[in-house]
C-alpha cells in the first residue's frame, strides 16, 4: 500500500489529459499533487488528482478513460482546447486519493 507523505495545491495552468475515445482526449485542470511512498519507504512517485477526483491509477475513473499525460499551459494563453470545465461543486465526487497519509516527525 502506498502512502501520502506531502500534499500541495496545484498551481493554475497544470492539466491531466485523459483518453476518452481513439480519437478524442479530455483535459480536467489538476487541483494539487500527492507525493507517494510505498509503505516499506521505497519508491516514490508524484500524483496530480485532478478537479474531477480521478488520478491516475484509480479504480473509480471515468468510465473508458485512460491517463495519457500532465501538461502546463501558461495561464495567458488559455486552456487546451480539450478542456472541460469544472463540474459544479454538487457534481465533484468527494473522498479524493484513499491512501494512507503519513504523520510528520
Amino acid at each position: 500500500m502506498k502512502r501520502i507523505v506531502e500534499i500541495v495545491p496545484a498551481r493554475p495552468g497544470w492539466y491531466a489529459r485523459w483518453q476518452i475515445a481513439p480519437e478524442a482526449t479530455r483535459c480536467y485542470p489538476v487541483s494539487l499533487w500527492a507525493l507517494l511512498e510505498e509503505a516499506d519507504g521505497t519508491g516514490r512517485e508524484v500524483i496530480g488528482v485532478d478537479c474531477i477526483g480521478q488520478w491516475p491509477g484509480a479504480d473509480d475513473n471515468e468510465a473508458g478513460a485512460e491517463f495519457v499525460r500532465y501538461l502546463f499551459q501558461t495561464p495567458d494563453s488559455g486552456p487546451p482546447e480539450d478542456a472541460e470545465p469544472p463540474p459544479p461543486a454538487a457534481e465533484q465526487r468527494t473522498g479524493g486519493p484513499r491512501l494512507q497519509p503519513v504523520t510528520a516527525t
